[in-house]
């Protein structure tokens, strides 16, 4: 609340202090400071909303290509249908690595010495990119959950000064004068925690998927360079017999 409001509080009678009217007789910092957090809140459920619906997507993907890829399907096959449409998780992986591995088999045969290593090496840059992709504005909604409450209170603490200069400027101590600018203030406490509160939770629970979810993948991974490893193996053995 301005000093300048402050005769007229006083004067008038008392009336119904809404959230709305707190926003509009509270400080311009203050104002800043609430919309600042309002859009920091919409910003961190946009991102909540879209993380969800993105691991749900993913967690799908990978129970369709693990259902296909046990069911004991050619890899060529599977590799000739995915390798023409992009792909995500695990599809991902199996694609980069029979990628190289046709690579490999393409060329001469003095290029299996080094394929296995070569394979993990791209199942390991697959497995980063995914979970990059998986974690892309997860920060937003750790530094929101962290430094909203302070950026909140840091709205309070103005608008709380601009009270106490309220009182001194009308010399009134009456509780009718306090009360509204105090409430103000506190009310961008109460926008941060808003703000941080979800973020937290949030963040908590997305890092928590997307940690299982790199598990998943990892797992894939390390079947799949074993079934590679065997059919490097026979290769080496028909070569070696040749």
């Amino acid at each position: 609340m301005n000093p300048t409001d402050v005769a007229a509080a006083v004067a008038s009678p008392a009336t119904e202090v809404s959230l709305w009217s707190m926003f509009l007789s509270a400080h311009i910092v203050v104002k800043i400071v609430m919309l600042g957090l309002l859009g920091a809140s919409v910003w961190c459920w946009a991102i909540i909303i879209n993380k969800t619906l993105l691991f749900a997507k993913v967690q799908r993907a990978m129970d369709r290509f693990e259902q296909v890829f046990w069911s004991g399907n050619s890899l060529e096959e599977l590799y000739a249908n995915l390798s023409s449409r992009p792909t995500t998780g695990m599809a991902t992986l199996f694609v980069a690595a029979m990628h190289e591995w046709k690579r490999s088999v393409q060329s001469t045969a003095s290029s299996f010495m080094g394929l296995q290593t070569r394979v993990e090496k791209v199942l390991d840059v697959s497995i980063a990119r995914e979970v990059e992709k998986l974690e892309s504005h997860l920060l937003v909604l750790a530094t929101v959950a962290s430094a909203g409450p302070f950026v909140g209170l840091f709205g309070t603490v103005w608008g709380i000064m601009t009270s106490f200069r309220s009182i001194a400027a009308s010399k009134n101590t009456s509780l009718a004068v306090v009360a509204p600018g105090i409430a103000e203030a506190l009310f961008a406490t109460a926008i941060g925690l808003f703000a941080a509160i979800p973020a937290l939770i949030a963040y908590n629970k997305l890092q928590g998927d997307v940690a299982k979810k790199q598990a998943r993948l990892e797992g894939f991974a390390d079947e799949f360079s074993s079934i590679l490893s065997r059919q490097i193996d026979q290769h080496g053995a028909r070569d070696r017999a040749a």
